[in-house]
């Protein structure tokens, strides 16, 4: 079983831009790569190859690595990616505030910023985001002409559905197409996600799930979502909502329950709430963690076991190879839960011959969706689309 999805060519003309792809994806994944190596894993022929590398090299996204000796016959050039031949923008929008970050091709930030908003409006918004692009800009001159196109995360679900009108959800934005809304805007190729997803392909980029073809995201933001992805690529679903996982019943002492009612940012900080705590943010979790706090440990025992529900859902659905956690809830707290959740045995991914665990850590931090809108950028770079199989 391989860990990555295999990326194979085709010598036909009209799979030219495919090709290109990948071949940056096989060099990114591999660190650097010669010709005859790429040519044998893409079953390409060496001249297809020849032509490609120039043309990479010609637009600037690969560098020459050195010759390496590989035996009988000249040592062979290796070829690996330009970090300045293309950035990528992520733009998170939320209710109060706008992050925005750039990527360079390896997937290393060389920029962010938060800016903070009276008004998550699209007339309110789109002026800011095109401003902070400007910025971006600004403090990378390099990217003005190498920019590779932006990623705009916003709360789900997309559209007007039966689980709109939560505090999360950004005012106005129902009936509005946010991808052709931010092309205009900012005159770039725009993908639009939700920060499960993003914050997935951040993993996928530069995280844990690198060479991993398909995996599952917990992500903890306000509430709890869930990235799902397959061969390289986001499960999306029907309208761009897949992964709502935080909605999905789980058992309580008192019933029923939505599952982010236990296990999300939103259910610690209500759960300390009714404790006394008020006003609990990210740093203030961490350091309750440090101290042992009662009431702390208290809401980790009941959501520990929710994510136990959790994980043989998603299990027993998608055969993930690994689960990670991640998102804006301290790291301490997520390696908690990794540590002490009891995993059932009534699942598919109860077996020997996965070299990943069950279930795992990712990033930490407020900027991780962020940094994922990016990625979704970059891989769309990296790897050839399903479709053109």
């Amino acid at each position: 079983m391989t860990s990555s999805p295999t990326l194979k060519g085709s010598n036909a003309e009209r799979s030219r831009t495919r090709n290109r792809i990948a071949v940056l994806g096989k060099i990114h994944h591999s660190g650097e790569l010669g010709r005859a190596e790429l040519a044998r894993g893409l079953d390409l022929s060496v001249q297809a190859v020849s032509n490609i590398i120039a043309d990479l090299l010609g637009d600037g996204m690969l560098v020459e690595k050195g010759a390496r000796s590989a035996g009988r016959g000249l040592p062979a050039v290796q070829y690996g990616i330009n970090p300045t031949g293309g950035y990528a923008l992520g733009i998170e929008i939320r209710p109060t505030v706008i992050y925005a970050a750039m990527l360079d091709l390896l997937g290393d930030t060389v920029f962010t910023h938060r800016s903070t908003i009276g008004d998550a409006q699209p007339d309110a918004v789109v002026p800011e985001v095109t401003r902070l692009r400007d910025l971006a800009l600004q403090a990378v001159p390099k990217a003005r002409d190498r920019l590779l196109g932006a990623g705009i995360v916003m709360p789900g679900p997309f559209g007007a559905t039966g689980l709109s009108g939560r505090e999360t959800d950004l005012p106005n934005w129902q009936n509005v197409n946010p991808t052709e809304l931010f092309q205009t805007a900012l005159n770039l190729p725009i993908e639009v996600s939700n920060d499960a997803n993003a914050a997935a392909m951040s993993e996928r980029i530069s995280g844990c799930a690198q060479g991993l073809g398909s995996f599952g995201y917990l992500y903890f933001g306000s509430g709890l979502g869930l990235g799902l992805v397959s061969q390289g690529h986001l499960i999306r679903g029907a309208f761009g909502n897949a992964g709502e996982i935080g909605h999905i019943p789980v058992p309580t002492p008192r019933g029923s329950a939505p599952l982010e009612t236990r296990l999300s940012r939103m259910s610690v900080q209500h759960h300390l709430e009714l404790a006394g705590q008020e006003d609990v943010d990210f740093e203030a979790l961490e350091a309750l963690y440090v101290q042992s706090n009662p009431d702390l440990m208290t809401w980790l025992r009941s959501a520990t076991d929710a994510l136990g529900h959790a994980t043989q859902i998603i299990e027993n659905i998608f055969d993930p190879r690994t689960i990670i956690l991640g998102g804006a809830m301290p790291e301490t707290i997520l390696q908690h839960l990794v540590n002490n959740v009891v995993l059932n045995s009534a699942s598919v991914s109860q077996r020997n011959d996965n070299s990943q665990p069950r279930l795992q850590c990712g990033a930490s931090g407020r900027l991780v969706a962020t940094l994922g809108a990016a990625a979704l950028i970059l891989n769309r770079r990296l790897t050839p689309n399903a479709a053109d199989l």
